[in-house]
């Protein structure tokens, strides 16, 4: 199956301001999930000086930095992609795998001890998750889909075009939130139980001739011999062929498809638009 993805944002300031350097994570990862055909971004106006990095967790990132004020500044960005996964259980595991709390051997637990960070998670949060663990009999791979299928029937699934992700047991508590606030409550119930677990941002075929697009966001989990695999608590599905990543990262602030600030106005405001096209599997 392939996507053709025409991605555009439009950020308007009350006044002419100076743009601070900016991050762009628009490009979707290649990798044996998906193939990525075609890409161009375009910048209005266009940046003094750009340069692409890899940053931390793999994701190819646009730095731009600006030499002239401006009241608006447009990115638009188009590609076209093939997706590559049609089983997202394509993996064995090992017994030791099986058991939560999950712990990984080094010096694999060192490399994702960040992933697994729980001090900040509530206890409301943390007997949530205990309370699903023993009903999935401490078992990983049946914790992690009653985790998303629990979520996704007790938690509506709300629009919320702009700001942060809520806190896990702010959504825990209000039994509702955006696919970003669900995201991020499923990656806190799965760090309590010691797996490690990221934050993603992409796109997903639903959203395909829908009259207003979003992008979307998602959960990331590590699991031996598997490695980072999908999950989507706002839709109950385990991530395959029907979402496209682009950025992934601990916190949603380092998955963010734009980052960067201005100086000089008062106020901004942001437009965005999602034109996503599907070409179905060709009959053989």
């Amino acid at each position: 199956m392939r996507i053709s993805v025409e991605h555009s944002t439009v950020y308007r300031y009350d006044f002419p301001v100076c743009l601070q350097p900016h991050t762009f994570r628009l490009r979707p990862r290649t990798n044996s999930t998906q193939r990525l055909l075609s890409f161009d971004m375009r910048i209005t106006p266009a940046p003094a000086g750009t340069t692409e990095c890899l940053d931390q967790d793999g994701n190819l990132a646009l730095n731009a930095w600006f030499d002239s004020t401006t009241d608006s500044l447009t990115v638009r960005s188009r590609f076209r992609i093939e997706m590559l996964r049609d089983n997202p259980f394509d993996f064995a595991h090992s017994e030791a795998s099986l058991n939560l709390p999950l712990w990984y051997l080094e010096p694999l637990c060192t490399a994702l001890a960040s992933y697994r960070l729980d001090g900040h998670v509530s206890e409301a949060v943390k007997q949530y998750a205990k309370v699903l663990a023993a009903g999935a009999q401490w078992n990983s791979l049946a914790f992690l889909s009653a985790l998303n299928q629990q979520i996704f029937l007790t938690c509506r699934h709300i629009t919320r075009p702009d700001g942060a992700p809520w806190s896990s047991d702010q959504t825990l508590a209000a039994r509702e939130g955006s696919c970003r606030d669900l995201a991020v409550l499923f990656c806190d119930i799965c760090r309590v139980m010691g797996i490690a677990a990221r934050f993603v941002s992409g796109y997903e075929c639903a959203a395909a001739g829908g009259a207003e697009s979003y992008m979307h966001a998602w959960a990331e989990v590590y699991l031996p011999s598997a490695g980072w695999r999908g999950y989507d608590p706002s839709r109950g599905l385990v991530v395959s062929n029907a979402h496209v990543a682009v950025a992934a990262g601990f916190d949603h602030n380092l998955a963010a498809p734009i980052a960067g600030v201005f100086s000089g106005g008062i106020s901004s405001g942001m437009e965005a638009s999602i034109e996503m096209h599907v070409e179905p599997d060709a009959t053989p």
